[in-house]
């Protein structure tokens, strides 16, 4: 389970919005890669280790990017709730809002040779690593344009050629997985690592009821772990750059994500049973990871806040329009149920019930 490298690209390059926002071009085009240093929002808890330093090196480039990818993010999420109201999405269905900064600020400290692999909590992760919406879309409402053809859904998001490893919805299959990636890595000599990563902030299970250890951090013991403020985006670049040097140099280092999930754990989880409603209205005013994001273009005067609710806007039209050409594409046909279950060529036959009448060949 490893990590990270400064200067990554992420979702799309941010010059698409300034279209609609000239102001921010004119004004950030020539301070756009100057130095800015911002602080993380707490310190690093470390176990067995030097914590990294809380000041953390950005731009005006990146801090709008942040910006950008995280409010795309939040909608496409928003979105994929609305559609699985409307009996468009079926399923199980496990959405991410409000831990944006994870993704973002992981993906900014590392490179697309990194590999990460995940549990079943995987649009936004899928979208970080080069995915596009339609992709999510089509492939949340079962049609042949998603990234699985439609046949994979919600929890089974994959790019290999972004070094993302999936989406899986057995309950920690993907750290044995992740184990493997990163010995091939090892083997290979190769100077990147693999994240694995689990939890996702599960269910409505009581830290006391579902571990001996609340100090998740702490749960490799004798292997090196930190604790991450997960809704601050900087906090999360700073420790997973950190924890690839340390993966590279030293071995495994575990990363408690502190982070927070605004939906339930799943559609079928209301998420209101086990927490109340202020309490997830307090961490929204208080700990929201796109909101620290536009306090600190602002404070920086690097955008207006008309301006970003601009960006918020194009980001809104994106995904709407993402999903109108989703829907237009058509659902897999019958035949797709025998594909991508057997390597072809062994001639593989399929019985009935009763092991002696052959029902099919399959190719």
């Amino acid at each position: 389970m490893a990590l990270s490298r400064s200067g990554s690209k992420l979702l799309k390059p941010i010059s698409p919005f300034f279209s609609s926002a000239p102001s921010i071009l004119t004004r950030s085009i020539s301070s756009s890669n100057d130095s800015i240093t911002v602080e993380t929002s707490i310190p690093f808890t470390a176990h067995n280790c030097e914590p990294p330093s809380r000041s953390v090196t950005t731009s005006a480039a990146e801090l709008l990017s942040f910006f950008r990818d995280m409010a795309l993010m939040r909608r496409m999420e928003i979105a994929a709730d609305s559609l699985y109201k409307a009996k468009l999405i079926r399923g199980f269905c496990h959405l991410y809002d409000g831990q944006e900064a994870v993704a973002v600020g992981m993906e900014a400290a590392i490179t697309r040779k990194d590999c990460i692999i995940t549990a079943y909590r995987d649009h936004c992760t899928f979208l970080s690593r080069g995915g596009t919406l339609i992709e999510v879309f089509a492939e949340l409402m079962g049609r042949r344009a998603g990234m699985s053809n439609g046949k994979g859904g919600s929890m089974h998001f994959y790019r290999k050629q972004g070094g993302f490893y999936g989406g899986h919805g057995i309950v920690g299959a993907q750290v044995p997985l992740g184990c493997g990636l990163a010995f091939a890595q090892k083997y290979s000599k190769d100077e990147n690592v693999t994240f694995a990563m689990y939890g996702d902030d599960g269910m409505g299970t009581a830290e006391w009821r579902a571990a001996k250890s609340p100090a998740y951090y702490k749960r490799g013991d004798y292997v090196p772990g930190l604790k991450v403020d997960g809704m601050d985006a900087f906090a999360v670049k700073q420790a997973c750059k950190f924890a690839k040097e340390h993966a590279l140099k030293n071995g495994p280092i575990i990363l408690e994500m502190d982070t927070y999930r605004y939906h339930g754990h799943s559609m079928s989880d209301p998420g209101s049973t086990y927490r109340t409603r202020d309490e997830i209205s307090g961490v929204r005013q208080e700990r929201d990871p796109i909101e620290r994001i536009r306090k600190l273009l602002l404070s920086h005067e690097i955008s207006t806040e008309a301006e970003l609710k601009d960006i918020e806007k194009a980001a809104r039209k994106e995904v709407d329009n993402a999903i109108a050409k989703a829907k237009e594409s058509e659902m897999p046909d019958p035949s797709e149920l025998f594909t991508n279950v057997y390597v072809k060529g062994f001639g593989v036959e399929a019985y009935g019930a009763d092991r002696k009448e052959l029902r099919a060949t399959l190719p």
